[in-house]
């Protein structure tokens, strides 16, 4: 017969492959984004902040990022008259519960359109997943992508977006470390 401290060592091993197992994650939002002051990169054209709200596979969620771009060569056959490419940027989900999910290493582009309504741009922000807390406290390594539009709404003395609306907001990624279901009470860190 097993030591009961084995058998409860095995157990816990057991339970934490449980949680550690790599599960979808998908949502839709919307908000708002806007210029910032931050300089998150020098070659970068500037730095936008995105604050957005949603709801998903892990609940209602609000989303704030700053993330930066900078010109980059338009893929073959593309539309876009202006394209770019993000080269800096962090984020952090928050869910209902207070759980927090960070992510950096931001990756992703922009395709600036001027239709016959006015300049649109379609995004895509990939976040590799850093850290959680709360409920998501064992989540790294796995990534999470928004794809949005960015319809600008309020221009500056230059011309420049001031605030834009964020609309057609889909969220798409793996996540690790959280149970299924994902409705446990949020623990102490």
């Amino acid at each position: 017969m097993k030591p009961l401290s084995t058998v409860a060592l095995m157990l816990n091993l057991g339970v934490a492959s449980i949680c550690a197992q790599q599960r979808p994650v998908t949502g839709s939002f919307s908000g708002t984004a806007a210029p910032s002051s931050i300089i998150l990169n020098k070659d970068a054209l500037g730095t936008g902040e995105y604050n957005f709200d949603g709801t998903g596979s892990l609940g209602p969620f609000s989303f704030r990022a700053f993330t930066s771009s900078a010109p980059a060569q338009k893929p073959l056959g593309s539309t876009c008259a202006i394209y770019g490419s993000v080269v800096a940027g962090a984020g952090v989900v928050r869910l209902q519960d207070g759980s927090l999910l960070m992510g950096n290493s931001a990756t992703g582009t922009d395709c600036i359109m001027f239709l016959p309504t006015g300049p649109v741009a379609y995004c895509t922000r990939t976040f590799k997943i850093a850290r959680g807390t709360g409920r998501l406290r064992n989540a790294s390594g796995d990534t999470i992508t928004f794809t949005f539009t960015v319809l600008p709404i309020l221009f500056d003395t230059s011309g420049s977006p001031a605030l834009s609306g964020i609309t057609d907001g889909v969220l798409k990624g793996t996540i690790s470390g959280v149970a299924q279901g994902g409705n446990q009470q949020n623990e102490e860190d």
